[in-house]
């Protein structure tokens, strides 16, 4: 890691930042503003995690993306011009993006994130990756948790859409809560109060430390487990389509695609069956009727995981109020934002 230098908010950045420093305080904002993100991948998902980390005021933002503007890029990728197909899409992205925040020191990078050393990571404080492979994303997380970087990972699928973090194995941050009034003593006037009254015009700051899994183990439950069996109730079906997705890209080297729907929806069915069944879980635990809504990113779904995932970047470097563990899921489908979560637990 590279050593840090002790982050000092001018007054044009204290102008600038004013109502976040009101929301969570001078001193999460300097921590904010001393913290250098990696985002690999400027899809649709990408562009809104981009928005995000920028307005909130990173110090430092690099955009890494090997891939060129496409057509199809550009219907939820809202930081490349139209223009610009054709072009790489981080550099692309890169003017719109600084515009955001000129505050903040945004970077491009064209290479490819699989040819990266192992060193390149290693100078950022928090690393999030969108549109990557399973293998890459593991062995990012391995590194980031070996190291003490803060790592992200999301992707959008049609309606569905996920965001996963591993925080390491001990995160401590601060949450407030409302001040709880102990009942006063002997009281002349009446009788004494037997229960605790909340302030809701005081707080108190607790601090508290969380645990998190790497990504692998989350990837890797052995649903043969008593354990794993119990808490299949209360596991999402997303998770389990995710398997399905992550396989595929696997299999192809790209997501499914509009194109050629009817090859790729064969293909999804036979993943579905062969990830159900390598897990001893029933084949109907998971209807096959997802497959017709996977297809391409749809900039609604990115807008809310974007939000999301940008959001616990903040909060993890910020070090304010709680963050998920491990897992974010949404589906466009139920409606008004339905979202799960699954724990390392």
């Amino acid at each position: 890691m590279i050593e840090k230098e002790d982050p000092v908010i001018s007054e044009e950045e204290a102008a600038q930042y004013d109502r976040q420093i009101r929301l969570w305080g001078l001193d999460a904002q300097k921590r904010l503003r001393g913290s250098r993100v990696l985002l690999a991948g400027l899809g649709g998902l990408g562009a809104e995690v981009a928005k995000n980390l920028i307005l909130a005021g990173v110090k430092g933002l690099t955009l890494l993306d090997h891939e060129q503007v496409s057509e199809e890029s550009c219907r939820a990728q809202f930081l490349a011009p139209v223009t610009a197909q054709g072009q790489n899409r981080a550099q692309a992205s890169l003017e719109r993006a600084q515009n955001l925040n000129p505050m903040v020191e945004v970077h491009a990078d064209m290479d490819r994130v699989e040819d990266k050393s192992d060193e390149f990571f290693l100078q950022f404080d928090a690393i999030c990756l969108t549109g990557c492979s399973r293998d890459l994303m593991v062995r990012v997380d391995q590194l980031c948790f070996q190291n003490n970087i803060k790592f992200f990972c999301g992707d959008v699928y049609g309606y569905y859409g996920y965001m996963f973090c591993n925080l390491g194995q001990e995160y401590h941050y601060i949450e407030e809560k409302p001040k709880v009034v102990k009942p006063s003593g002997d009281s002349k006037d009446g009788p004494e109060p037997k229960r605790a009254k909340v302030d809701p015009n005081e707080t108190t700051v607790v601090k508290k430390t969380v645990r998190f899994c790497t990504l692998k183990e989350a990837l890797e439950v052995d649903w043969r487990s008593e354990k794993a069996r119990a808490a299949l109730k209360r596991t999402p079906l997303d998770y389990f389509l995710l398997l399905v997705l992550l396989n595929f890209r696997t299999d192809k080297g790209r997501d499914p695609d509009p194109k050629s729907f009817s090859e790729d929806a064969e293909l999804l069915k036979q993943i579905h069956d062969d990830v159900l069944e390598a897990l001893s879980l029933r084949s109907d635990l998971l209807t096959d009727d997802f497959i017709s809504y996977c297809f391409s990113e749809m900039s609604p779904v990115c807008a809310v995981v974007g939000g999301v995932l940008g959001q616990e970047v903040v909060k993890a470097l910020s070090q304010r109020d709680a963050p998920h563990r491990n897992f974010f899921f949404f589906d466009a489908r139920k409606g008004n934002g339905m979202v799960d979560f699954f724990g390392p637990d």
